[in-house]
This record gives structure tokens, C-alpha cells and sequence, in this order.
């Protein structure tokens, strides 16, 4: 596959690795995001899909390796200055996180309350256009208890949108979900991504169903990127572990040649 000009690339991770005591967790993962496409990471559990993500979003420093956001190197940057890159992003996170105690509408502002000086009228009309993108418009008054699920993944992706990041993150964003629900938070992420021109970075577990809106899929397994492509190019490799995961016949760790580990990319 012919390589990617660097300024395609809004994420360029190489070589990264992070142990846990005698567990090692990321060993080597290779990945590239480009700009204005939407990557989802699938893979078994266990495999290092969350701590990869939360090296993605600054909330972990990697013991080895880069990370690159937008032509930075966030590796080396102080706690500071991993502030300034923070903003480029937002993040949806497993469950949606939403605050119990507080409105819709006062959990969709809490961004720009705590980090920003905009006027209450400026927050208001910030968090109702953003509401309104997520199909929520009308909806700010109610606690996140009145609310169905899907309803709460839509707020807190208004949430997650609030302060115009160009970088979106979400990490299993369709975690409890039935499958009806399931479909219209893929499409939502689809129309919310192709309206704003965001770089979406995806964990799912939702295969292969999510790849009908990814660009790109990232196959994860014991801590390294074992394919990467196109959505075809990953489905057309026959790869026997990725097809062995697919089918929901474990990790596929009994298909490693005795000895070793290869990794295979599209």
C-alpha cells in the first residue's frame, strides 16, 4: 500500500509499548490515522484496546515509543503543554460518563464552564446547536435518569463535542445498547463525523457492523496491530486469526505458529 503523505496523517503511533508489573500490555503497537477518516480498533479482550486509546487521549504516559497528534509529539511534552493538544480532542468514553446530579443541558456545558470564559448566552446557544446535531434538541432540561440509553450516549457525544475538537475519540460508545439502538448511534457517528470533517479514532466490539461506517480498521491482538487496512483490505487478507476473532471462536491464539508472532499488515 503506497505510504500516506504526513500531512494526511492527523495520528502517527510507532513502536509504542507500556508493561504493567510482568504484563506487557502494548508491545510495539504501529498505527496511522488519517485525517478526516474514521479508524475503528476491534479486537479480543484483554488485547489492549483501552489502554491503547487512553495513550491516544494523554490519560497514560507509554514506557517506550511515539505518538504524533497533528505533527506534535506528545510523547515529550511536559504536563502543560499536553493541555494545548488536549483541546484538539474529544472524547466519549465507555458508558458516556454522563454526571447524575446534573441536566442534560448542564452536562453538555460542563466544558465550557470550567475551561473557558464564554458568556452564559454564548454557553447556551453553543450547547443547544450542539444538542440539536445529536437529536437531543428540546431534551437539555432532563436529568440523565429520565433519558433512554441511546439518548445518553447522544448527550454525551454533544458532550464530547462542545469545544469544536478536530480529534474525536470513542471508546466502546455502543456499550449496552440493543442492536436498534446499536445502528443509529453508528449512523449518528457517521453523519456527526462527515458534518464536522472530524478525525474519528473508534474502540468497538461491534463487528462486523461497525465497519460499515469505518474507514479503517485496526485489528489488535496480544498488544500489537496485527492488521490494518481499508475496511476490504482487512476483510480480503484471510487472515486465520482475524477470521478465528470474527467468528467469535475466542482470540485465536491456538492459530501463532509454536515459537512466535507474526504480524501482518494490508
Amino acid at each position: 500500500m503506497t505510504a500516506a503523505n504526513s500531512n494526511s496523517i492527523a495520528i502517527k503511533v510507532s513502536d509504542l509499548r507500556r508493561r504493567f508489573g510482568t504484563q506487557q500490555v502494548l508491545d510495539g503497537v504501529d498505527l496511522e490515522c488519517p485525517r478526516g477518516q474514521i479508524t475503528t480498533i476491534v479486537g479480543p479482550s484483554g488485547c489492549g484496546k483501552t489502554v491503547f486509546l487512553k495513550h491516544l487521549t494523554l490519560l497514560m504516559r507509554a514506557d517506550s515509543g511515539r505518538i504524533v497528534i497533528n505533527g506534535v509529539d506528545v510523547t515529550r511534552l511536559s504536563s502543560r503543554a499536553l493541555d494545548s493538544v488536549r483541546e484538539q480532542f474529544g472524547v466519549l468514553f465507555q458508558g458516556g460518563a454522563l454526571f447524575d446530579s446534573l441536566t442534560v443541558f448542564e452536562n453538555v456545558a460542563f466544558p465550557l464552564v470550567e475551561k473557558t470564559r464564554m458568556s452564559r448566552e454564548e454557553i447556551a446557544r453553543a450547547v443547544n446547536d450542539k444538542l440539536a446535531a445529536v437529536g437531543l434538541e428540546g431534551m437539555g432540561h432532563k436529568y440523565p435518569s429520565e433519558i433512554s440509553g441511546g439518548m445518553q450516549k447522544r448527550a454525551a457525544l454533544a458532550r464530547a463535542l462542545i469545544r469544536n475538537p478536530n480529534i474525536l475519540y470513542l471508546d466502546e460508545p455502543t456499550t449496552g445498547l440493543d442492536p436498534t439502538r446499536t445502528g443509529a448511534i453508528h449512523e449518528l457517528i457517521r453523519r456527526t463525523h462527515e458534518k464536522f470533517g472530524l478525525t474519528v479514532v473508534m474502540v468497538s466490539h461491534d463487528v462486523p457492523q461497525v465497519f460499515e461506517i469505518s474507514d479503517r480498521v485496526a485489528f489488535m491482538h496480544r498488544g500489537r496491530m496485527w492488521l490494518n487496512g481499508t475496511v476490504a483490505q482487512v476483510m480480503e487478507a484471510h487472515d486465520p486469526i482475524f477470521e478465528r476473532f470474527l467468528a467469535g471462536r475466542g482470540s485465536g491464539d491456538d492459530d501463532l505458529p509454536a515459537g512466535g508472532r507474526s504480524e501482518a499488515r494490508v
